[in-house]
């Protein structure tokens, strides 16, 4: 057996009731798009913690920037000048990969974005980004297998699974819709003979748990045909570590890039709470965001020519104050950044209805105010890139939200 599949046999319950099972692949819709040509991805990437928008995204035009963000401001100059973008805006010159993509018109910014949570829980504030619902604790289904679930699947050319990357599946990706499972973090891997074994008994005592374990263990087959084997299947450092982050971008592209493999993914990088010694320029945060940087890399390289289809999207589940704290950190704050990234994307541009940093442009006097819902921007790549109906997304997939309208032109 490959090390991409944690075959330890967690209780039925953990697995099937927490949102860790694989879905059955016997059923297997297809994905489309309007000329019957185009094999969609899609990426959500979740930065746990609460991104610094404004050091990994600098307003350099903005009068106030420098004055208020202090030792954590990017600069036109000096020793670690931030990424030219637009005129007003620069990368943090930890990412160059990500300018790189952003000057071929694969990558976009989206500023001054938040979701409609306006407290500062990480907990609360997580569990809205992903459950796409008004308020915390509303459901236990996320809006990204909701719109799976509402996706036509008539006469699609590929495969249309959900992976979820991790310990366990985000709850972004839990519901109804099939959901596969794979982690790069495992203690052992099983021989064959004993998960052949072990499959038998579950297909005799509890045949649910046994389609869950035949699906994980498909899934481990087509991570080994992927070259997910031995040290390339484990994360040399947790998830929240830069190598962390590239070999789990590594191995879920091979598995998006496969004929039979899933085609929507999410994942999370833990980490992003930067409260004190932020490091900006050189420390924490510019070394998290380089290990972004190379996740995004690792998934272009791995995806190959799907990459062209490909769309991701990485978000945060709210941004971090203006001002600095005495401790060199950010505390919570409201509005951030979005990166979108992939050959599907139209790129090259900053999409930001700037507030400004004045004192009295500030939301609640502390934070980047919001003038963009992020849902909006999820809401957009599901209608443009996958196909959802607007009628799904205002019914199922971001209820009670309001006159939310999808963000068009995100998608070439």
């Amino acid at each position: 057996m490959t090390g991409s599949c944690d075959l330890s046999v967690p209780s039925r319950r953990a697995l099937l009731a927490a949102g860790v099972s694989f879905a059955a692949w016997a059923a297997r819709p297809r994905l489309a798009s309007a000329a019957g040509t185009r094999d969609p991805r899609l990426v959500v990437i979740v930065l746990r913690g609460a991104l610094d928008g404004l050091a990994a995204v600098g307003p350099l035009g903005d009068p106030d920037y420098a004055r208020l963000h202090g030792d954590l401001a990017l600069a036109a100059d000096g020793i670690r000048p931030a990424l030219a973008l637009d005129g007003f805006f620069g990368l943090n010159p930890a990412m160059p990969e990500l300018a790189r993509m952003w000057r071929a018109g694969q990558a976009a910014i989206v500023h001054a974005v938040a979701t409609n949570y306006r407290e500062r829980s990480h907990f609360d504030g997580q569990d809205v980004l992903e459950s796409g619902q008004p308020g915390p604790g509303r459901t236990q289904s996320g809006w990204l297998n909701r719109a799976l679930s509402r996706l036509d699947t008539a006469g699609r050319a590929s495969p249309l699974r959900g992976l979820g990357v991790g310990p366990t599946t985000p709850l972004i990706l839990r519901g109804p819709a099939p959901v596969l499972g794979w982690t790069p973090q495992i203690l052992a891997s099983a021989g064959d003979d004993l998960a052949k074994r072990i499959l038998a008994l579950y297909d005799h005592r509890d045949p649910e748990l046994g389609r869950a374990l035949r699906d994980g263990l498909d899934t481990d087959a087509m991570a080994k045909r992927g070259g997910l084997s031995g040290d390339m299947g484990k994360a040399r450092g947790g998830m929240d570590q830069p190598t962390g982050m590239r070999q789990a971008a590594l191995g879920t592209a091979r598995l998006l890039a496969a004929a039979e493999g899933p085609r929507v993914a999410a994942l999370a990088f833990d980490g992003w709470d930067t409260h004190a010694s932020e490091g900006a320029l050189g420390g924490q945060l510019a070394n998290r965001l380089g290990g972004l940087d190379g996740a995004l890399a690792a998934f272009e390289s791995e995806l190959g020519p799907a990459w062209a289809d490909t769309a991701i999207a990485v978000v945060t589940e709210f941004g971090r104050t203006v001002r600095i704290n005495g401790t060199t950190g950010t505390d919570h704050g409201t509005g951030t950044v979005a990166f979108l990234v992939g050959g599907a994307i139209r790129g090259r541009r900053v999409i930001a209805d700037w507030p400004g940093l004045a004192d009295d442009r500030l939301y609640q006097n502390r934070d980047l105010k919001p003038t963009t819902d992020l849902r909006a921007v999820f809401a957009g790549l599901l209608v443009d890139h996958l196909g959802v109906s607007p009628t799904a997304i205002a019914d199922e997939v971001f209820p009670d939200g309001g006159l939310l309208k999808p963000m068009a032109g995100l998608i070439v």
